[in-house]
């Protein structure tokens, strides 16, 4: 649901949680992992790096989904709660290939899936715009007023 008279501030806000996670998905799950690769026969270790930043990115996110709730604006907290989800959902993806349950490509697949959904997220963000499961989840505060969307259109046979 899109929502009009967001204040820049808060828009501005409202894409540092997705920006966050991007940044490790960009950055360390795919630029920096396959940098390091090149360096791993002489030195192993260094591919920690990748999951030692990945772990203290998505802990940060989480703790701040939390701390979200009686410190931001309600716009701005809808869109913690929406990176927490999505962080959680790759924390199980990263738990289940440490299992061995999964293997690499689905992974990468999801990172993939998940850089598209964060993109999309920040542009969200920029525009005003919350997705309808967390305005029924979370009602927005009476200053928020929503726009009508217009009904998707049809073609007619």
């Amino acid at each position: 649901m899109k929502f009009a008279d967001v204040p820049e501030s808060e828009r501005k806000q409202a894409r540092h949680p997705h920006e966050y996670f991007l940044v490790n998905l960009i950055t360390n799950h795919i630029l920096v992992f396959v940098a390091l690769l090149g360096m791993a026969k002489q030195e192993p270790w260094l591919l920690l790096i990748v999951p030692i930043f990945s772990v203290v990115v998505l802990t940060y996110l989480m703790w701040r989904a939390k701390l979200s709730r009686g410190r931001d604006p309600w716009f701005v907290f809808c869109h913690w709660q929406l990176c927490a989800r999505r962080s959680r959902f790759f924390i199980g993806m990263i738990l289940l290939m440490g299992l061995g349950i999964a293997a690499i490509l689905p992974t990468l697949f999801t990172v993939l899936v998940l850089i598209l959904m964060e993109s999309d997220a920040v542009h969200k963000a920029r525009v005003g715009e919350v997705p309808d499961g967390l305005v029924r989840r979370y009602p927005p505060p009476s200053e928020y007023r929503a726009i009508a969307q217009p009904e998707p259109v049809t073609v007619a046979e």
